[in-house]
C-alpha cells in the first residue's frame, strides 16, 4: 500500500516545480533577497519555515471548525508567532552567531506571505494530513529557491560555501585566484539577489510554458 496517493504526492511535488511559491506565485521574495548572501543562512531559514509552515498548517487545520471567521487572521498570527518564537529560542540556544545574522528576519517569518497564504487558502479547508503535506511541499519549494540563490551568491561573491573556501585563497592567490579570478562583491548586495531570483523565475516560467505548448 502506498504511503501517499497521487493527489497527496502532488501537494508536495507541485510547489517544487509547476506552482513554486517564489517563482510562480511570487511570494516570500523579501527573505529570498535579504538572507541569501550566505548559504548557511539560507538553509537555516528554509528549515525554520519548514517547521513553522508544516506544524502551523496542522494546528490551523485541527482548529478550523472552532475558529470564528471574524478572528481567524488573529488566530493564525498567534499560531505562527508561537512557532517562530520557538524557532528563535532554539537558534539562540544552539546557533547564537547565526541567530544574530538572521536577527529580525526570523521574526519576519510571522508575516511571510507563503505561511499566511497556506493557512488561509488550504489549512482552513482541509484535514491535518493534507495540510501537513501542503505545508511541507510549499516549504520545500521555498527552500529550493533560497538555497540556489544562496549557493550562487556566496560562491561568486565570497568564493566560499558554508564559510569554507572552495575557489582557493584570495590572499595567498591559490586556486582560481592564481589565474586572476576575483570575487564579485556585487553578488553580496540585494540587487544581485533580485537579479538571480529573476533569472530563476524566467527559467521556471519558460519551462512551464514549453510544457503547456507541448501538451
Amino acid at each position: 500500500m502506498k504511503l501517499l496517493s497521487k493527489k497527496d504526492a502532488k501537494l508536495i511535488t507541485d510547489p517544487l516545480t509547476d506552482n513554486n511559491p517564489i517563482t510562480i506565485q511570487v511570494l516570500g521574495i523579501c527573505s529570498a533577497l535579504a538572507i541569501t548572501a550566505e548559504l548557511q543562512a539560507s538553509i537555516v531559514m528554509s528549515v525554520s519555515v519548514l517547521f513553522v509552515l508544516g506544524l502551523g498548517n496542522v494546528v490551523i487545520s485541527l482548529m478550523r471548525n472552532i475558529i470564528p471567521s471574524k478572528i481567524r487572521i488573529i488566530v493564525q498570527l498567534i499560531v505562527v508567532a508561537t512557532l517562530v518564537i520557538i524557532v528563535d529560542l532554539v537558534l539562540k540556544a544552539f546557533a547564537y552567531e547565526l541567530s544574530k545574522t538572521l536577527s529580525v528576519f526570523v521574526g519576519l517569518i510571522i508575516t511571510n506571505c507563503i505561511i499566511m497564504g497556506r493557512f488561509e487558502a488550504f489549512a482552513l479547508g482541509n484535514g491535518p494530513w493534507k495540510s501537513f503535506l501542503d505545508g511541507i511541499g510549499n516549504s520545500l519549494g521555498y527552500a529550493v529557491i533560497l538555497i540556489i540563490v544562496g549557493f550562487f551568491r556566496e560562491l561568486l561573491g565570497s568564493g566560499t560555501l558554508l564559510g569554507i573556501q572552495v575557489l582557493g585563497d584570495p590572499i595567498e592567490k591559490t586556486g582560481l585566484y592564481s589565474i586572476g579570478y576575483e570575487n564579485n562583491g556585487f553578488m553580496l548586495l540585494s540587487p544581485m539577489a533580485l537579479i538571480v531570483v529573476g533569472l530563476i523565475i524566467w527559467v521556471q516560467r519558460s519551462r512551464n510554458q514549453a510544457l503547456i505548448e507541448e501538451n
